[in-house]
């Protein structure tokens, strides 16, 4: 069997890249990085290390590498007779990945199962946005593609520091991992992959992970950059900013059992392994890294204004998210692109056009008007001004 995975970084190699060998692939990583690359094919293994509770090493072998921009011919002839593909790029990458996939499916044989394509990205429905690029592209034309591939939505989560220098391939992980499937598109021939979950309804599983797990530790990363904390681990222990990540969590717990019908002491048991996740010393992530492109967090149905607009809709005013998005109006890292544009937007708009930009949402919304006058409060913080 043959997997055919885009992008090679800490998560494609610790994450995806390990699961897909320990089903029994051989796996091809794909990416633009040559020094990643060229490191990869002169490698025969490396090394995963999960830290936390019971940590273990894993070796990964049996993978080749190319490099998906000076050698897209060798990588459309590995997509035309691969298994599986699968992605973890970023979802803003996807539409740069689909061009040869199309290419791939184009040059596959009418004989072979169709191509078993998910994306696994930190987004709500990322195979669907792969599938509609791979089909606006000219190979697509007149449904020349129809019957090679099978687009399978997905949901995953496992926490991937920054590296410490040195590490070379291996990567460090925490041990806890989770890769939710959706099962149907397959038709009862879903691939074997033992780490990987398939369910039928994926929609619950994507918003329980994006509004618990995604939610808390950006929360955490912006309540610990306010408090001048460096590490999420720092940030968890210091007891005023865990109170917070608590609150923000009690509210989208709220959420998702009433509106997926979770039961609530599970859901209750979820959140405090998230806790517990965020709290592990042994991995080095800062609030800087997870704080990182507060312009994309903040938006209309990401992990703070998508659940915040939700409970609002019901009368409720979602007090702890409201903090949330306000400690996220004042991340100013002035190394991250998009805190930087997010204070040229608070300096140069009013407060309800850069809230309008900011979250996507509509000025009738009942949570238009709770996120503009946090905006206005930056804003005479960003003036230096009295609110």
């Amino acid at each position: 069997m043959k997997a055919v995975h885009f992008g090679a970084g800490n998560i494609g190699r610790g994450f995806v890249g390990l699961l897909l060998h320990e089903a029994g692939y051989e796996v091809v990583f794909a990416d633009v990085a040559e020094g990643l690359i060229d490191q990869l094919s002169a490698a025969s293994s490396y090394r995963v290390h999960a830290v936390g509770e019971e940590p273990t090493v894993h070796s990964v072998d049996n993978f080749r590498a190319l490099n998906s921009g000076s050698q897209e011919a060798d990588l459309v002839a590995e997509i035309a007779t691969a298994d599986v593909v699968t992605t973890a790029v970023g979802p803003h990458i996807l539409k740069f990945v689909a061009p040869v996939i199309a290419k791939g499916l184009a040059a596959r044989s009418a004989d072979l199962a169709p191509l078993q394509v998910m994306a696994c990205e930190n987004a709500i429905n990322a195979t669907d946005i792969l599938a509609a690029e791979v089909g606006a592209s000219p190979e697509a034309g007149q449904g020349a593609l129809a019957g090679r591939a099978v687009f399978a939505n997905t949901a995953v989560d496992r926490i991937v520091p920054n590296q410490e220098p040195g590490q070379g391939l291996d990567v460090t992980v925490e041990t806890f991992y989770e890769w939710v499937i959706d099962r149907t598109p397959f038709a009862g021939n879903a691939p074997e992959i033992p780490g990987a979950t398939f369910v039928d309804d994926l929609a619950p599983y994507i918003e329980r992970k994006l509004f618990t797990v995604n939610t808390g530790h950006a929360s955490a990363a912006y309540f610990g950059f306010e408090a001048g904390l460096e590490k999420i681990s720092d940030a968890m222990a210091d007891q005023d900013v865990a109170e917070d990540v608590r609150a923000v969590l009690a509210e989208t717990k709220q959420l998702l059992v009433s509106k997926h019908g979770f039961n609530a002491d599970e859901q209750e048991a979820y959140v405090q392994k998230i806790l517990v996740r965020f709290s592990n010393s042994h991995l080095p992530d800062t609030v800087n890294r997870v704080g990182r492109a507060p312009l994309r967090k903040l938006s209309r149905n990401e992990r703070f204004v998508g659940p915040a607009a939700q409970l609002a809709e019901q009368g409720i005013v979602p007090e702890a998210l409201l903090g949330a998005m306000a400690a996220a109006l004042r991340f100013n890292d002035p190394a991250d692109a998009e805190a930087t544009e997010l204070t040229q937007i608070l300096a140069s708009a009013s407060a309800a056009d850069a809230t309008a930009r900011i979250t996507g949402l509509e000025p009738g919304h009942p949570l238009f008007q709770a996120v503009a006058t946090l905006v206005e409060e930056r804003q005479a913080e960003v003036a230096g001004t009295p609110a």
